[in-house]
């Protein structure tokens, strides 16, 4: 089912609030699509950034437009309260205390959508929330310029799982130029887009090139094959169908997004940690139950991890 199905709903044709908790480049690009289809749109996010987008509104740079968005932005967790959607966007790290925050203030219609990295933060999710929670596979290059300026560097699409109107939802978002696709195997198409994240994120961060300079380099080619066979040989023994020809769009990310640096790349230049331990860091926990051998997996967690913990020495 596509976004272009139509069907009588209360959503479809009105203005809706939606709070975006975790307001970092991917939040920040759907939630100023949707501000900028005319949605009431709060942003939830660091206070260098909310002043910022408080002050100039948020900037969007694409391809196709260069405008400043006015809408709302908070600090607090409190400013989900009365939103009809929540894009739930914080690192993999914090799903269960941003979570807590958020708990007290949900309407308990909401829908928290989690647009975020690794495959088990809707479980994660609903461990916390007593509020209707669905998964949602995100494919975009972005990056935050600056406080209050994201800029965009590829595609866009998400894949979402079934919910409450969820064909309403899609519809609505493909009006704000959002594509979007639902699936009943929104569990295989995270674990796909799983396989992209360890294939490029750390060797990303490791070597600090965008996805076109890396593949460039010799020898990283085979290493990208080597780190997508133990991954695809984790999801058969654990019974993921993933679908699509995941060696084919691990070679496409490459063209389609060469001047992306992964969010791992990023974490490590902000001297952040990283989401590695839902990545690549998974992928090895899994293989261990599993009794999977993934060598090129354990060798990337662990090069990640020790460069976080150089950063976190300098620092």
């Amino acid at each position: 089912m596509t976004s272009t199905e139509k069907q009588p709903s209360a959503l479809h044709g009105r203005r809706h609030r939606i709070a975006v908790m975790g307001a970092g480049a991917v939040g920040c690009y759907y939630g100023g699509l949707l501000a900028r289809a005319g949605h009431e749109v709060v942003l939830i996010g660091r206070p260098a950034h909310v002043e910022a987008v408080r002050t100039h509104g948020l900037r969007i740079e694409t391809a196709a437009f260069d405008e400043f968005i006015a809408m709302e932005a908070a600090t607090d967790a409190s400013a989900v309260d009365g939103a009809d959607l929540v894009l739930f966007c914080v690192k993999s790290t914090d799903t269960e205390s941003a979570a807590a925050e958020m708990l007290p203030y949900l309407d308990a219609k909401a829908l928290v959508l989690t647009l975020q990295n690794g495959v088990d933060n809707d479980i994660r999710l609903r461990s916390v929330l007593r509020e209707e929670v669905a998964a949602a596979v995100v494919y975009v290059a972005t990056a935050m310029a600056g406080p209050g300026h994201v800029r965009h560097h590829g595609r866009g699409e998400l894949v979402i799982a079934p919910s409450s109107h969820s064909a309403q939802w899609a519809s609505l978002f493909a009006a704000a130029g959002i594509p979007t696709q639902i699936s009943h195997n929104v569990r295989g198409a995270l674990w796909a887009k799983l396989v992209l994240n360890c294939a490029y994120n750390a060797m990303s961060a490791i070597t600090a090139l965008p996805y076109g300079q890396l593949v460039r380099q010799p020898g990283i080619t085979d290493c990208l094959a080597d780190v997508v066979a133990e991954c695809l040989a984790v999801a058969q023994a654990d019974g993921i169908e993933i679908p699509g020809d995941v060696a084919e769009a691990v070679r496409a990310i490459a063209t389609t997004m060469p001047g992306q640096l992964s969010s791992t790349a990023q974490d490590l230049a902000r001297g952040k940690p990283s989401e590695i331990d839902h990545l690549n860091g998974y992928i090895v926990r899994r293989a261990e139950v599993l009794d999977v051998p993934v060598p090129a997996n354990r060798l990337l967690t662990s090069l990640v991890k020790a460069l976080e913990s150089k950063i976190a020495v300098a620092g």
